[in-house]
């Protein structure tokens, strides 16, 4: 039976990418949600002239991992099999989405509960050069988070994920800002999740976005992303699991 998804996209003040990355979203998902978290730009009116899509707004911005919680609350309310999550600046290809939720199920004795992009799996012509300031990071990070957790991760920040429903209720995000996905991989091997890493474009299109106030700051963003990673590893009384990561490409 082909597994009902849903395809969520978390935005922010993305006036100038909604229209057209949702127009292709829509070529390989039929089932739409955008959670807007409190745009101050047009894109509350772009969204009210895009019909078949779900529309759940945040009053005021409540930030990255919040948004992504509104979209498993509505994945599991609303029963789905799976739930893709994806960026809506441009800097996915919504072609992967149908991809993703396949190798959720590859395994049929055993489904994968997280399906996670990475753009430094497998090198694609036309890729593009990362900024070095956030590449630094992402590998710090995905560094200390398979010393910590005994995974294998290549790429711990990729936005473009697929999940399966049955499993998100097991999470309790409480980490709303960008360092959401550090809580949600501790939550994740803490519940024994299986996950696969999926070989995505690296596509960078706007290296200047900003990721407001203080986390512009490499260092200061550096520290926070750790300070959280402790917190959630302090938590669970826990700085090591099994290895459950597999990333051998498809």
């Amino acid at each position: 039976m082909t597994p009902r998804y849903l395809t969520a996209l978390p935005v922010y003040n993305e006036q100038s990418h909604l229209a057209e990355v949702l127009a292709t979203v829509r070529q390989f998902a039929q089932d739409i949600l955008v959670v807007d978290d409190g745009s101050t730009d047009a894109t509350p009116e772009l969204l009210k002239r895009e019909s078949g899509i779900q529309v759940v707004t945040h009053s005021p911005n409540r930030g990255y991992g919040a948004a992504l919680q509104s979209a498993f609350d509505f994945a599991v309310e609303h029963k789905y099999d799976v739930l893709v999550s994806i960026d809506c600046d441009g800097q996915h290809e919504p072609r992967l989405i149908p991809e993703l939720v396949a190798r959720v199920f590859e395994e049929a004795a055993r489904p994968a509960d997280i399906v996670s992009g990475s753009r430094y799996l497998q090198i694609f012509e036309g890729d593009s050069r990362p900024p070095e300031e956030r590449r630094r990071i992402n590998q710090l990070v995905t560094e200390l988070i398979n010393d910590r957790l005994s995974l294998n991760l290549t790429d711990a920040f990729c936005g473009f994920k697929a999940y399966r429903v049955d499993a998100l209720p097991r999470l309790n995000i409480t980490e709303f800002g960008y360092a959401m996905p550090l809580q949600l991989w501790v939550q994740a091997v803490r519940s024994e999740f299986r996950i696969v890493e999926h070989p995505v474009p690296l596509i960078y299109l706007d290296e200047s976005r900003s990721f407001g106030g203080s986390l512009d700051d490499a260092n200061l963003r550096l520290a926070y992303y750790r300070d959280v990673l402790d917190r959630e590893l302090a938590a669970g009384n826990e700085c090591s699991s099994p290895a459950l990561c597999s990333t051998a490409p498809c």
